[in-house]
């Protein structure tokens, strides 16, 4: 047997390790949010609560039947932590989740402690919609771009190339504009309008994020300052 045949099943097991190891993040992830949201409420008889995990789980399931089988490689990626991720990345994704955190307990709370203004069910059901609509453009993205990382960094062990399908021939970084979007809709979908507090700065974090990736790319992708050049728009188009 020469090196060649013995790699292949080599690689073959660490891509399934790879994505493996995602998957169970990606449940621990669910689990996380559902014990945060009903630990802080005291209770577990929220609707709106199971309706929003309903609609991560739904998506996580949709990914894994779609995005899954047809680039395992990505979903690998985004379960690893490269040594050439920047590092201003691993912190300013750190603050991310705490705020994101903070942003789950809030909603929380309020239910146990009957803090106000409660929003009504219509407002929640519409922010549930939207944040359904978030995770949905994320997931467009993810099908578009086989380089859709979970961490900054130029893949060049596999072989990045700039990706200009789908949404991204509308704005440069719409995954960025999904998770924006349901960063901001998940305290309406909640029911709370004290979330919106850090809600809003995570969405100035991926806007920071943002800026700094974009800025990455320019200068370490190849094709990409061509791409920005026909591709105008970062995150919103007519405006950045």
């Amino acid at each position: 047997m020469d090196n060649t045949q013995m790699t292949q099943p080599k690689e073959k097991t660490d891509l399934t390790v790879a994505v493996m190891k995602r998957m169970l993040q990606v449940a621990l992830t669910l689990l996380l949010q559902a014990a945060i949201l009903f630990i802080s409420a005291g209770r577990l008889d929220w609707a709106m609560a199971w309706a929003y995990l309903g609609v991560y789980a739904g998506i996580v399931a949709i990914n894994a039947l779609v995005i899954l089988p047809k680039s395992p490689e990505l979903i690998a990626e985004r379960g690893q932590t490269k040594e050439n991720t920047k590092g201003w990345d691993k912190w300013l994704t750190t603050l991310i989740t705490i705020l994101t955190l903070v942003m789950l307990i809030i909603p929380g709370l309020q239910v146990r402690y009957g803090w106000s203004p409660q929003l009504g069910w219509m407002v929640q059901i519409v922010g549930l919609v939207i944040v359904a609509s978030g995770y949905g453009l994320v997931s467009w993205a993810m099908a578009s771009n086989q380089f859709f990382s979970g961490t900054v960094r130029i893949q060049t062990d596999r072989g990045q190339t700039v990706a200009s399908g789908g949404p991204y021939q509308v704005v440069r970084h719409p995954g960025y504009v999904g998770m924006m979007t349901y960063s901001f809709a998940s305290p309406l979908a909640l029911g709370s309008l004290w979330a919106l507090i850090p809600a809003v700065l995570v969405v100035t974090g991926f806007v920071v994020r943002t800026a700094l990736e974009d800025k990455t790319l320019q200068a370490e992708l190849d094709g990409y300052k061509d791409y920005a050049a026909q591709v105008r728009y970062r995150l919103l188009p007519g405006v950045w």
